[in-house]
């Protein structure tokens, strides 16, 4: 049996945490005078020289949100497109995200793609696409994905992992037998950012930061200290 407790566990752990690199890699240059006028074009850039890096899931992204008293909550999530509406990413309304987007629909998104030390930071208003928009998101997906849109109750309390498994094998049988079976609740979200970052880190802690900020109807553009 494991202990969680012994001081190897807390010694390791601190050795371990102490002895890790950042970036043991060549980064890529990054010249902001020459970076679009708007966010949009250069986050697909970046997105798609992080996947022919080799960066892992480069569509994963950081989304936080606030609580009813608000506190804040972030989780880790798929990012489904990103167009001239904004970036899109999808959950059940029933969700705590969810829940919490209408009360407070504002978020943040974070992605991070070590391969390339870099990152890119999005703030701004969230809405609801159209609800034919979600289904054809959710059914462009695979067949694991409805399954788990049809299991339902995301961040509801769990009784037991037998629960779960009963009610997954019974989603997969429907979403095998009825491949455009609707989720109710499966909402697609698009955030709207009117501040986006983009970080390029330097071996020598020279990091660059352009930061896009919507004035009016313009976007202006400025450096940041690292």
């Amino acid at each position: 049996m494991t202990d969680f407790h012994g001081s190897h566990d807390f010694h390791d752990f601190h050795d371990t945490l102490r002895s890790l690199r950042v970036w043991d890699t060549d980064l890529p240059a990054f010249d902001p005078d020459t970076a679009p006028a708007t966010p949009l074009p250069l986050f697909r850039a970046w997105f798609l020289s992080a996947a022919k890096a080799g960066q892992a899931e480069p569509h994963t992204m950081s989304l936080a949100t606030v609580d009813a008293d608000g506190r804040p909550d972030v989780r880790t999530v798929m990012l489904h497109d990103a167009d001239e509406r904004g970036w899109h990413f999808a959950s059940h309304a029933t969700s705590a995200k969810g829940r919490q987007l209408a009360a407070a629909p504002h978020a943040a998104l974070g992605f991070y793609w070590p391969a390339q030390g870099r990152q890119v930071r999005l703030r701004g208003r969230v809405t609801t696409a159209p609800a034919e928009e979600a289904y054809a998101d959710l059914h462009a997906r695979s067949a694991g994905a409805l399954a788990a849109a049809l299991v339902g109750h995301q961040s509801e309390v769990l009784d037991s992992v037998a629960t779960l498994t009963r009610a997954s094998e019974a989603a997969w049988e429907r979403a095998e037998a009825e491949p455009d079976a609707d989720a109710a609740t499966w909402t697609l979200y698009v955030l709207d950012p009117y501040e986006a970052e983009f970080f390029q880190g330097d071996e020598r802690r020279r990091h660059v930061r352009l930061r896009y900020r919507r004035d009016g109807g313009e976007w202006v553009r400025e450096l940041l200290w690292p």
